[in-house]
């Protein structure tokens, strides 16, 4: 009866640790790809508002599209 009692409670604690280990993993892939997005933003954030400013002083202009 003890082994049996034993065995049940292993399982048990077996199944509460995997669902914890879960929580865990999920949380480090969320911090990875907040990391990643944080770094890709700051590489690329220069590049990509000059873009956005180029284009918008040529449409204030009015320089840079087809001539009619």
């Amino acid at each position: 009866m003890l082994a049996l009692w034993t065995k049940a409670a292993d399982y048990l604690r077996f199944k509460g640790n995997e669902r914890g280990a879960s929580m865990v993993e999920y949380a480090l892939l969320v911090v990875l790809i907040a990391i990643i997005a944080i770094v890709a933003i700051s590489l690329v954030g220069d590049e990509v508002s000059e873009a956005f400013s180029t284009v918008g002083n040529s449409l204030d202009t009015g320089t840079g599209g087809p001539s009619t």
